[in-house]
């Protein structure tokens, strides 16, 4: 069977390009791809923006396909749901079926809100191919565990859950090649998704609540063995790639793992004329001692870890957003990280529920005194199915539905204690105040001017506009991430 996926990007790189870098490059999409691919299916994949709605029906025309599968967080949902009931008066007899986080937080909503025929609630590699072999035989599909199915009287079939998928290393590596023409940058770091599930219940993530789509064990990983296979396979393909992302919550939840991970990975590097670098998550646990995994991530050829502080305030650390560690935990996870030679940066999020101006100054000085090497600073915002919009709702912050364009860079909510207009303030010159009189003032106020820009959709357009005038490529190297 035909098989085409639908995944679309807010603020894309570009109509013809919509993922500036390989790290944009969604798992999920992929890896169900190459299991259809594996048992003989054809599949295909659109990346649409907000100015190439068109190109779905193109690609529908085109090649015909028996099944379209959308993914979507909350942020994309209502413009897909809007494509597909496009789809669906063109094509009544075509299959729709929606996937991601908000299908599996939200099954019934999104079947009563939009034409979708089924909604996947949590791992849909198997879910998605056990429908596309029923369709493919004839059949309206029934009995497909994970799947909400709508009959055609209306009514929903709700299949129970099959279990989380234990052994990862069953699966196929992940379907890359699918997401080349969509990508403008062939050449950046892509990841590689080592372990899926986090053992952490953070209040704005929804981990918690996904823990509980299925039955089984949630945090699960890759072997070591499994993980260098894959980048051999992309190395193969491609001898100049040089560094890539080990994608998991956090590399330090299972250290016995982590450290079989580093052996592997530096045998790997010592076979290679030039070895290839590496970064990672980690989430800083209470008085943990991490000397151990980082001597053998520095060993390795571990380049960076970035590290979750979120907010330098203890308390809205441990009030709002259930993370107990101390910033002396940060502070010392820091020097240990660059004592063995690692860069570090660090994730902050601001307008939080409950944060006044002056916990935010507590954020600025825990960056300050760590000087990381990068940062992102992203505003807070309610989705549903955590804790915190459940908290937001309560506290009557939501009696209009938040604006989700350009999520995590401008403000959502008016909070009492910090509002709208100094949260997008504060963000922008962030920079500015965790790094003057320690880098250069250009470097400093080209940040600021990035964080405005990248925060206004009028802005961004003049920017992709006259982003490749002298003044802005001259510029480009000035506070790169990495």
């Amino acid at each position: 069977m035909k098989v085409l996926f639908v995944h679309s990007e807010e603020d894309a790189h570009s109509p013809q390009k919509p993922l500036l870098i390989n790290e944009r490059v969604q798992f999920g999409i992929s890896y169900i791809s190459a299991v259809l691919k594996r048992e003989g299916h054809q599949t295909e994949l659109v990346v649409l923006s907000r100015e190439t709605p068109h190109l779905l029906e193109e690609h529908i025309r085109r090649n015909g396909p028996g099944l379209v599968c959308f993914t979507a967080v909350y942020t994309e949902y209502l413009f897909l749901s809007r494509l597909a009931a496009g789809v669906k008066r063109k094509h009544p007899d075509l299959f729709l079926v929606l996937g991601g986080p908000h299908a599996t937080l939200n099954p019934d909503g999104c079947l009563s809100e939009a034409p979708f025929d089924a909604v996947c609630v949590g791992e849909g590699e198997y879910p998605t191919l056990e429908l596309a072999e029923q369709l493919e035989r004839g059949r309206f599909p029934s009995g497909i565990p994970n799947l909400f199915i709508r009959r055609p009287d209306g009514t929903v079939e709700r299949n129970t859950p099959r279990p989380f998928l234990q052994d990862l290393d069953s699966l196929p590596f992940p379907d890359r090649e699918m997401w080349v023409p969509w990508v403008a940058d062939p050449s950046s770091r892509p990841s590689v998704l080592v372990g899926r599930g986090c053992p952490f219940s953070c209040t704005y993530c929804c981990n918690h609540a996904l823990r509980r789509a299925a039955p089984g064990r949630y945090v699960r990983v890759r072997s070591p063995r499994n993980i260098v296979d894959e980048l051999a396979a992309m190395k193969e393909r491609d001898p100049g790639f040089g560094e890539v992302y080990l994608e998991v919550e956090t590399l330090g939840a299972k250290r016995e793992w982590a450290l079989e991970l580093c052996e592997e990975l530096r045998k790997f590097n010592s076979r290679l004329e030039v070895p290839v670098l590496f970064g990672a998550n980690l989430r800083v646990t209470p008085s943990a001692d991490y000397e151990d995994l980082f001597q053998a991530m520095a060993e390795s050829n571990f380049r960076f870890v970035n590290i979750g502080l979120e907010s330098g305030s203890e308390r809205i650390r441990r009030q709002v957003l259930k993370r107990m560690y101390s910033n002396q935990d940060i502070l010392r996870t820091v020097e240990t990280a660059r004592r063995h030679g690692l860069q570090v940066g660090l994730y902050n999020l601001i307008g939080l529920p409950g944060e006044t101006p002056r916990d935010f100054r507590e954020t600025v000085e825990v960056n300050r005194a760590c000087q990381p090497d990068w940062f992102y600073l992203s505003v807070f915002f309610p989705y549903p199915g955590t804790e915190l919009y459940e908290e937001c709702r309560r506290r009557g912050l939501l009696e209009r539905r938040p604006d989700p364009t350009l999520e995590r860079r401008k403000p959502a909510l008016d909070l009492p204690e910090f509002p709208k207009w100094l949260v997008g303030w504060k963000r922008a010159w962030f920079p500015f105040h965790i790094y003057r009189g320690r880098r250069p003032l250009s470097e400093c106020l080209w940040l600021v001017t990035m964080a405005t820009i990248f925060s206004h959709h009028s802005l961004i357009k003049l920017y992709k506009k006259w982003g490749q005038t002298p003044f802005f490529t001259s510029s480009r190297s000035i506070g790169r991430k990495a």
